[in-house]
Parts: structure tokens; C-alpha cells; sequence
């Protein structure tokens, strides 16, 4: 009983290194041909949003908003994507409920 206790706080001491890890690796992904560009960390945080100047129409704002929001969304996706890849790898791919 005591091994499965130490093995478990091992995983979770593990688990907690590879979440401050992942915090800092980062994603990459764009909307609109690379028109607008988008980096997502780990830790599910916008690092940054990229606009092609030409994609700017003062007469069609509604359609850089939609690449803005489709980039921004697919971001995040690879970001949690690369998070749940990351954890399975630590956890021999065992899906823990909260985990991910």
C-alpha cells in the first residue's frame, strides 16, 4: 500500500513539473491563408496575434474579426491537444477525469 501511496505522489509531483513546463512551450496557428497568425501557450493563454496589414478593410470589419476568432479558437485547440498528447505520454494513457 505504502509503494502505491509513493508512486502516486511521484506521478503527481510529475504531473505538476510538466504543467509548469507545458506553460511555456507553444503553439502555433493562423485563419485566412496566414493572414492572421496566433501563438497559444500550454497553459491555454494568448501570446500573441498577428494581422496582415492587407486583411484590414475598414468596410468589412466583420470578416477580420472572423479570422481572428477562427485563429485565436484553433490555437487554443492545439494547445490543449498538445496538453492531453504531453499528460497520456506521462500517464501511459490513462484518461484521468480533471486532469486535462
Amino acid at each position: 500500500m505504502n509503494d502505491l501511496i509513493r508512486q502516486a505522489q511521484m506521478l503527481q509531483k510529475k504531473m505538476l513539473q510538466m504543467q509548469e513546463e507545458l506553460k511555456n512551450k507553444v503553439v502555433e496557428a493562423s485563419a485566412g491563408g496566414g493572414m492572421v497568425q496566433v501563438k497559444v501557450s500550454g497553459g491555454q493563454e494568448v501570446l500573441e496575434i498577428k494581422i496582415d496589414p492587407t486583411v484590414v478593410d475598414p468596410n468589412d470589419v466583420q470578416m477580420l474579426e472572423d479570422l481572428v476568432l477562427a485563429a485565436v479558437n484553433d490555437g487554443l485547440k492545439k494547445a490543449k491537444e498538445m496538453v492531453q498528447s504531453e499528460m497520456s505520454q506521462l500517464t501511459g494513457g490513462l484518461n484521468i477525469p480533471g486532469l486535462f
